[in-house]
């Protein structure tokens, strides 16, 4: 994937680099979602939770990306409180921006919509310095994205 050189906000009102975020030290886990669906992303979101509460203090050795596909409404205040009903530990982030960056980024990952209510569950794991993502277009329970993960570090 072409990673988008765009800045985007997280749920803090921060500005963050996305190039930055995804070429860190740290594994990235990255999902699509939006604050207020009710269908697969409160799923996808419930995985995250469940993954940080089983990795512990090892939470902060991986970074959880959610990119929002609903950048006119969620707003760092709607993601912030997203984050809260979700049981959010440090190391996960929502992130919004403009709609033209947003689909960049959508697009350079191949997960573009036109139509929030089109999403599917994608799931996008990637180790520090690998060229190639690990690309799952599934919901996952915590074991299976526990096993992907660990999985990642052996790569």
């Amino acid at each position: 994937y072409r990673i988008p050189d765009v800045t985007l906000v997280n749920q803090d009102g921060k500005r963050v680099e996305f190039q930055k975020i995804i070429n860190s030290d740290k594994p990235v886990i990255l999902d699509f979602i939006y604050g207020t669906c009710t269908t697969i992303c409160p799923v996808l979101s419930i995985g995250f939770s469940h993954f940080q509460k089983k990795l512990g203090a090892g939470a902060q050795d991986v970074h959880l990306v959610s990119i929002s596909i609903d950048p006119d409404n969620d707003t760092p205040l709607v993601m912030k409180e997203y984050l809260e009903r979700y049981d959010a530990q440090p190391g996960w982030d929502f992130l919004t921006g403009n709609r033209n960056d947003i689909i960049l980024v959508m697009k350079a990952f191949d997960a573009y919509v036109s139509n929030k209510m089109d999403h599917y569950p994608l799931t996008l794991l990637h180790a520090p310095g690998a060229e190639k993502w690990i690309r799952i277009n599934e919901l996952l329970s915590t074991a299976e994205l526990m096993k992907e993960y660990k999985l990642l570090q052996q790569k």
